[in-house]
């Protein structure tokens, strides 16, 4: 699933081609695409509006227009195009934005996973957009911020970062390298991990994702940009998708665990797993 990288390299491009484009008409094919209002409605509501802005939020995109935002998830493979009407269409292309500088704006999805709404001014924002925690880069996130809303809390800190209403954004690849990055492992209680701690994790999560925000994001697996280019923060990777392979710090090998559900790189060595040495020592923490 695209992160917040591969999604705001999205938005740039898309920003740099159709922002003061006028949208003259929609064509849905694929009807489970539009979450809200229904097709023909949703239609109706963006033929004629101008994309005033083409923002981010978390891992939406954003599409400003007078009275009404186009809200879109692009799930697992989700991707836009903008294209002259003369170019061949991609496979699996579901929605077509027809613009008035002639140009069509083309949504394709292998997967079919993702969403658009279009929501009016006055109507409440989809459910997991309105639900959406801080972004990371906001300046009032802090690890003693952060140490207070997790207070107490048992769950792996992995799993917390992965959870769009505590930091919106975080994927499974970037909270793995910025894990590492900080030396915590991943299935450390997120209630156990100081505020010092939570400041150096936040500043490797804000390292990592402005790192790869300057590579165009990872294509790990099938992610292009809005120009259609892959991005090149794969090859910068530490830990994730490189199992078995030396730990570029210590040269242990990295190890891929369970955590939430989710496959997680870790390197042992350097991420010592408290659960297991407070087992190990028969230490009560």
């Amino acid at each position: 699933m695209p992160e917040l990288p591969e999604v705001e390299t999205v938005r740039r491009h898309l920003a740099e081609r159709i922002e003061g484009d006028v949208i003259r008409g929609v064509e849905v094919r694929l009807s489970r695409i539009v979450r809200h209002p229904a097709v023909d409605a949703f239609a109706d509501r963006l033929r004629e509006r101008a994309i005033r802005r083409v923002e981010r939020r978390g891992k939406y995109l954003l599409f400003q227009m007078d009275g009404v935002l186009l809200v879109s998830h692009l799930r697992m493979e989700g991707r836009y195009a903008v294209a002259d009407p003369s170019e061949p269409e991609a496979p699996h292309t579901h929605v077509i934005f027809r613009l008035g500088s002639g140009r069509e704006l083309r949504y394709a999805d292998v997967r079919q996973f993702g969403t658009m709404d279009a929501v009016l001014e006055g109507e409440p924002l989809p459910r997991g957009l309105a639900e959406l925690g801080p972004e990371p880069f906001d300046p009032s996130l802090n690890g003693a911020a952060l140490g207070r809303l997790w207070r107490g809390r048992r769950a792996p800190i992995k799993s917390l970062l992965l959870d769009q209403r505590q930091i919106a954004g975080l994927g499974n690849i970037y909270v793995d390298e910025a894990l590492f990055a900080a030396g915590i492992h991943p299935l450390t209680p997120a209630g156990l991990v100081g505020a010092e701690a939570l400041d150096e994790l936040l500043r490797e999560i804000r390292d990592v994702l402005s790192r790869a925000i300057r590579e165009g994001g990872s294509s790990v697996r099938s992610f292009r940009d809005g120009y259609g280019r892959h991005g090149g923060f794969q090859i910068q990777l530490a830990v994730y998708g490189r199992t078995g392979e030396p730990c570029p710090r210590c040269g242990g090998t990295i190890q891929k665990v369970k955590v939430a559900g989710r496959g997680t790189h870790v390197c042992p060595a350097c991420q010592r797993n408290p659960i297991a040495r407070t087992a190990e020592t028969g230490v009560n923490a």
